[in-house]
């Protein structure tokens, strides 16, 4: 029976919600603290009455010392998104240290810590907030925090961070301290307090523990640690609002490509391996990872009925993992706890990864052989000394401060020495700028690129949600003026779009006086291809130089704006001639053509530059093709510098690429290589045979992944089922064997079992070299012999066998320094025209 993938609505909670609506878990202590305002105002988001601090038992305490002692309590600028909601509107900020004290009944507790990082009036700009926050003395929940710097991270306007603690019965309150560093400021907008029922995530009395994931030891969360949620993940819906979940007013998350990035990822039942990867978890700190399940698929009703294998950080969690005999029963939820800490490691913060392994090879073959998983949670644990705090995300570009004038008497005594520095300096530049200038100029001066300058990249004008990082090498881009893009593309006129993306769109276009055709791609600010990987491209592609890659001309960074120029290519991409396109079919000659082409630039990545590059982002889009064909591999925002020592063997990184074309050892593993391109080649490889995407999700389950269907397809022998009907009948064979074979050996799971791209090259010039000796061989054939005409020379038989399999023979004259060998393990006798890597300088 084919498993049935259930819709969004029907995840876990949204059935635990529709059946305890009734008798919803009522908090004890429901604090809602709105900093910095009076009176009380309802939040229409959770539907909740938040009370302000002002003139209230709740006023922050004040500490006395550094100069401005008092808070003060401020309105946040007005907003459209989320900030304009309760608690974001006002705030109370400070100099100075202050605490609130908050009498709570005991018992197990959320903490809720509100902020909305605006610019509340020049004394309290959002650069200048950097503060510590501790909670009952014992725990550290923040440590020098930057809202802005979060937020911008978090791609949100307000930042929201939720602990867990335990009220002791003596204490009866919380005290909650705001700490500024020195020079900065603290603030908050909002406090919010709620019980949690007992042990809901600590370990009751009863309970042995937790386990770790390597099984070495037990872990009991006790009253005396605290918690801070990381994730907390709807698995298969849409997010649930405070007012959505059973009374303790959490958020759960959607699963978005954050997390999941697979075929499968908008279901809550998985057919293959979906891998939820949580990116940017602090080191040294243990983490508590609570994972959901409920059975309710109908026809699963008995243990053994569904199994699989979990895996957490690379460690087997659960080696057979069945939902049924956990719970007792279809309907019915249940969790699983583990505890993680990360080994060992150089980088500042380490990924988390979550992998369901469906029906593995070890298993007896189950009823219905996929994975499920309904939510998940994971928490941060406070270390020996009560800290919870991490590091700030990496800090974006910011503008020096402005420095204050000083008063023209001081100025004037060192004005003589400063005036000479400055005429000096600025005749060095003078001359450096005229030699850069005469060294980047590539075209004549003319009327329209008279606002053209040749100049070393400059990333201070781009706002980033990244850190700045270093600035471009000096080799020179060709920096555009807006006025010019706008020339070129009669202000961004939807008649010259070419190209339509999540990152922007693509404008045909033309400079220097229109005797240049280009493309001109605009990132818009909000795409998920952001400056960091706007940044990335240009000090790539301002270093290569390569007839198989797509050449940078410029770019544009005026009034805020990303905006690349790249040589045009008339055709389009390798995509627009395979499906889904009017266009007329590529032959069989042409498509492997350019897939040598292709394979020819990234062999250079590889191996022709300074440094080994990995692309990270190869696919059949990517892969542009110019008016005579030529195939040029573009869009390097993705890629990577790779190892430059023997020693290192890949590069640990946060997965990123496309859906169908990721390498599942790299997602896997988190370790790049540039095996992990051919990979993602092979794939490229299976669309030019098939004429079809790499991911269908409307197909059968076996057929809707093309890099796993082909692959069983070539197990199977029925490689023949799957070719694009244009083709058929119209490749050789042993030509046909040959580049099937390469294609399936790019995809191997085990990386370093694929080939380099030197090998791929060389094994798609072969298939060429097989396909044209055998036309060659039938039009010698027909063009020679009469016919009662039967010529033997050297008892040489040319045979070929076309991809419908019907065979055909013809005996041809050859001299035998031309015999050319049709085998796929001989390549002695093939003419050095293919080959042209050697042969051609043009070509490496």
């Amino acid at each position: 029976m084919k498993p049935i993938l259930c819709p969004l609505y029907l995840s876990l909670f949204l059935l635990l919600i529709g059946e305890w609506r009734s008798s919803a878990y009522r908090p004890i202590d429901d604090i809602t603290l709105n900093c910095g305002s009076s009176g009380e105002q309802l939040n229409e988001y959770d539907s909740r009455t938040w009370s302000g601090d002002i003139n209230s038992k709740l006023s922050p305490i004040e500490a006395a010392g550094r100069g401005n002692t008092i808070s003060q309590s401020r309105k946040a600028p007005p907003s459209s998104s989320s900030a304009s909601q309760v608690p974001y509107t006002t705030a109370r900020l400070s100099y100075s240290e202050f605490t609130y004290k908050i009498p709570l009944s005991p018992g197990q507790k959320f903490i809720r810590l509100h902020f909305n990082p605006a610019t509340y009036n020049p004394d309290f700009d959002s650069s200048n907030s950097l503060f510590s926050v501790k909670a009952g003395g014992s725990f550290t929940f923040l440590k020098d925090f930057n809202a802005s710097v979060t937020a911008l991270d978090d791609k949100s306007e307000t930042v929201m961070r939720e602990f867990c603690v335990n009220i002791d019965p003596e204490l009866q309150s919380l005290n909650i301290t705001f700490t500024p560093t020195k020079l900065a400021y603290a603030f908050i907008n909002g406090i919010e307090i709620v019980s949690m029922p007992a042990n809901l995530y600590y370990t009751a009395p009863q309970s042995q523990g937790i386990e770790y994931l390597n099984g070495a030891a037990i872990y009991r969360i006790e009253n005396t640690t605290a918690l801070e949620m990381v994730y907390r993940i709807n698995v298969g819906g849409s997010p649930l609002s405070p007012n959505k979940d059973t009374g303790m007013y959490r958020t759960w998350d959607a699963d978005n490509d954050e997390y999941l990035d697979y075929l499968s990822k908008r279901f809550s039942v998985y057919t293959g391996k979906p891998e939820y990867r949580a990116q940017v978890q602090d080191r040294d700190f243990q983490y508590f990872i609570r994972l959901h399940f409920c059975e309710f698929q109908k026809e699963v009703t008995e243990t053994g009925d569904r199994a699989f294998l979990i895996h957490i950080a690379n460690l087997t969690a659960e080696d057979r993992a069945d939902v049924i005999k956990w719970s007792g029963g279809n309907g019915i939820p249940v969790f699983r706890d583990y505890v993680y800490i990360s080994g060992p490691t150089t980088e500042q913060r380490v990924n988390l990864s979550l992998v369901l392994q469906a029906n593995p090879s070890s298993f007896t073959m189950t009823q219905y052989n996929d994975a499920i998983l309904n939510g998940l949670e994971i928490f941060k644990l406070n270390d020996s000394n009560g800290n919870l705090a991490g590091l700030n995300p990496d800090q974006p570009y910011m503008s020096q401060p402005k420095v204050k004038q000083k008063s023209p008497m001081h100025s004037k005594n060192k004005s003589i020495p400063v005036i000479a520095a400055v005429v000096s300096t600025a005749l060095v530049l003078c001359l450096l700028g005229f030699l850069v200038f005469r060294r980047g100029r590539r075209v004549k001066d003319s009327s329209s690129s008279k606002a053209t300058k040749w100049v070393p990249f400059s990333f201070s004008t781009i706002k980033s949600t990244k850190s700045r990082g270093s600035s471009l090498p000096s080799d020179l881009c060709r920096h555009f003026s807006l006025a010019e893009i706008k020339d070129a593309t009669q202000n961004f006129n939807d008649i010259f779009i070419i190209g339509v993306g999540g990152f922007g769109n693509v404008y045909k276009g033309s400079v220097d006086g229109g005797l240049t055709p280009v493309a001109i791609k605009r990132l818009k600010p909000e795409s998920s291809q952001g400056a960091h990987e706007f940044k990335t491209e240009i000090e790539m592609l301002s270093q290569l130089r390569h007839l198989h890659l797509v050449s940078l001309v410029g770019y544009c960074t005026d009034e805020g704006e990303m905006i690349l120029v790249y040589d045009y290519m008339a055709r389009g991409t390798l995509r627009d001639h395979l499906y889904n396109t009017e266009n007329p079919p590529l032959s069989w000659d042409q498509r492997l053509q350019i897939c040598i082409g292709a394979a020819r630039g990234l062999h250079y990545l590889h191996t022709g530059a300074k440094c080994m590059i990995i692309h990270r982002d190869v696919k059949s889009t990517n892969i542009l093709l110019d008016e005579i064909w030529t195939a040029k591999v573009s869009d390097f925002g993705l890629s990577k510098m790779g190892t430059t020592t023997m020693s290192r063997t890949h590069i640990t990184t946060v997965v990123k690429g496309s859906f169908g074309y990721l390498d599942p050892e790299y997602y896997r593993r988190q370790q790049l290589t540039e095996k992990s391109d051919v990979y993602s080649f092979g794939v490229v490889l299976c669309e030019v045979l098939c004429a079809r995407p790499a991911i269908i999700r409307t197909a059968e389950k076996k057929q809707m992944s093309l890099a796993e269907w082909t692959k069983s397809c070539h197990r199977n022998g029925t490689i023949n089922q799957i070719i694009d009907p244009n083709l058929r009948g119209k490749i050789v064979a042993t030509c046909l064997d040959k580049f099937v074979e390469l294609a399936v050996s790019c995809m191997i799971d085990n990386g370093n079992e694929r080939p380099s791209m030197n090998d791929v090259v060389w094994g798609l010039e072969f298939a060429l070299q097989l396909q044209q000796d055998a036309k060659v061989c039938l039009s010698f054939d027909i063009e020679k012999m009469g016919e009662d005409e039967v010529a033997f020379i050297n008892d040489s038989t040319c045979s070929w066998e076309d991809s419908s399999g019907s065979k055909n023979s013809r005996t041809t004259k050859s001299d035998s320094s031309e015999k050319v060998s049709t085998t796929n393990e001989s390549i002695k006798g093939m003419s050095g025209k293919v080959f042209s890597q050697i042969n051609d300088p043009t070509g490496r």
